[in-house]
């Protein structure tokens, strides 16, 4: 694969040219046995800002809990209609590229072609933008929103008076199941399509360096690599340090109650703190080892993991049950599509502030770590080629695992709900890292799946701190993708840290909190990101 530090072959002929140099503010060293490669100003703020996160949420952690539980409540109940029009304005911008005449642009150049085939390609996109979440949430959000946060007003299948009303299922079902697609589905993709088109965009096409900065050379000239830059880069690096503390919390959540489940360890926030520590030591060796000796092998296992899990859930459990209730989330969610998309006029406040606008803002964040991974596996694409795989390829992959994981865990909820498992961890006590584990009992070899659920989740724990150190290391290295592994490693413990004081200063409430706060301005920069990448797209058609 082509370095994307280097510029294109056709760079010389860029209309956004500069005489800036990948690096050229950069601080090169040697601190003891440590080498260093910073930029002089976003790693310095970046890495001071997070450690006095850290130690002030350590320090007081009860106001830090009521701080973040302040900001959930401002963002999901003030500015959810917010965060929906933002991401539906993904939605458009994606389509509008799709059948506009920048469709035929080519990612590098009209002479450039892909450096990987269509299953290489779509194995990696698959596997860039999907963690802990999987797991965390294939069982819970199908049966949770089936039963009681009910998008758009569905009756519950369980009546006022608890009895269970069989024709009630059906409808609950499907729209349980076209919830949790939404989550997943297009609308977060086309977050992660905008941040790596630009990155792709102004990297291959424009000869301008691998940062997130000089997607708005177009609006900043030549300041974009003074403060203007600067403070992009940073708000980079904490959405993405919160949006990986989040999936580092929810993971640590889940393997603490799978163990708990299967060998009897207490769920408690020292030993989730415990496991964060280790899990982030793993990730720490698995950083110094590199992208090919680290990352690379445990992504192998995870995907080979991952698969065979799903399919023994798929033919242990109600085989065609699960592949009839996926088929039917999909329809009702195509059909439902530009209901469940709505900001306005809906009174299912449950599930689209609670839920919904969670999840943009933890796609936002997610945004510049993955959107950077797909700018560097998709050079030599057409955009239309580009924006409807990215779009299409993940979320198929995503509602197959989600239809076939929630359909087995509500199929065993509805044949007997007084001694569901799911029932009770889902619905009667709330404990959604359990939920995956509820729905495991009732199927065969349930202590080995259990176990290897809880391999899968320390191994995506691992493999997100690992690849997230990669990101944040790029960006506080004014770009450049070889600095020292030591940069990388004090990041990997960095995101770990924060993980901890989140899970410390409030649980998931505060996980949300991190993410939603970093989210909002963020999103501001992706909105102003699409007018850049849009001037940059109009110089490439005009171009001889």
């Amino acid at each position: 694969m082509n370095d994307p530090s280097d510029p294109p072959s056709h760079a010389a002929n860029s209309d956004m040219e500069t005489d800036y140099v990948v690096g050229q503010d950069n601080i090169e060293g040697q601190l003891g046995p440590f080498g260093f490669d910073i930029h002089n100003r976003v790693f310095v703020v970046s890495a001071l800002a997070s450690l006095v996160f850290i130690a002030l949420t350590l320090l007081f952690p009860e106001r830090a809990g009521a701080i973040f539980q302040s900001i959930v409540a401002f963002s999901t109940g003030t500015l959810d209609w917010y965060f929906m029009l933002v991401v539906d304005f993904f939605i458009l911008f994606c389509v509008a590229l799709i059948v506009l005449p920048y469709g035929k642009i080519r990612l590098g150049g009209p002479d450039a072609r892909p450096d990987y085939s269509y299953l290489s390609w779509f194995s990696m996109l698959f596997a860039a933008g999907i963690g802990i979440g999987l797991l965390f949430f294939g069982v819970l959000e199908p049966v949770y929103h089936a039963n009681v946060s009910l998008p758009l007003g569905i009756p519950s299948p369980f009546g006022a008076d608890g009895a269970l009303d069989p024709e009630a299922i059906p409808a609950a079902t499907a729209m349980g199941l076209a919830g949790t697609y939404l989550h997943w589905g297009i609308h977060g993709w086309a977050v992660y399509v905008v941040m790596a088109l630009a990155l792709g965009i102004f990297t291959y096409n424009k000869g301008l360096p691998f940062s997130i900065r000089s997607a708005f050379f177009p609006i900043l000239g030549d300041r974009v690599w003074g403060w203007w830059g600067h403070v992009i880069d940073i708000l980079a690096v904490f959405s993405t340090l919160f949006g990986l503390a989040t999936s580092l919390g929810l993971g640590a959540q889940q393997a603490n109650a799978g163990m708990n489940f299967v060998f009897g360890l207490e769920v408690s926030a020292t030993a989730q703190v415990i496991i964060i520590l280790l899990v982030t030591a793993v990730a720490l060796v698995s950083v110094y080892r590199g992208l090919d000796g680290g990352v690379k092998k445990l992504s192998e296992l995870n995907m080979i993991l991952a698969v065979l899990f799903f399919f023994f859930v798929l033919f242990a459990g109600p085989t065609l049950v699960a592949m009839a209730g996926f088929w039917t989330g999909l329809t009702t969610y195509v059909t439902e599509f530009v209901s469940l998309s709505a900001p306005f006029g809906r009174d299912d406040d449950a599930y689209r502030q609670d839920w919904t606008i969670f999840y943009w803002a933890w796609w936002i964040s997610w945004a510049p770590f993955v959107g950077m991974f797909i700018a560097r596996v998709s050079r030599g694409r057409t955009i239309r080629e580009f924006v409807t795989c990215v779009l299409v390829i993940p979320s198929l992959f995503i509602f197959i695992w989600m239809g076939v994981v929630g359909s087995t865990a509500l199929e065993q909820l509805y044949a007997n709900p007084g001694a569901s498992l799911v029932k009770e961890y889902v619905i009667d006590s709330y404990s959604p890292e359990l939920s995956l584990f509820g729905m495991l009992n009732e199927l065969p070899l349930t202590g080995l799946m259990a176990t290897i659920a809880i391999v899968l989740a320390l191994v995506f724990f691992v493999t997100s701190s690992d690849s997230g150190s990669l990101v944040i290391d790029t960006i506080t290295a004014g770009g450049k993708i070889d600095a020292p592994r030591t940069q990388r490693m004090f990041w990997a413990t960095v995101e770990g840290l924060i993980a901890i004081v989140l899970l410390l200063g409030g649980g998931l409430s505060a996980l949300q909190a991190g993410v939603t706060a970093t989210a909002i301005p963020f999103s501001i920069v992706m909105l102003l990101m699409c007018y850049s990448i849009i001037k940059a797209l109009n110089g490439e058609l005009h171009r001889k």
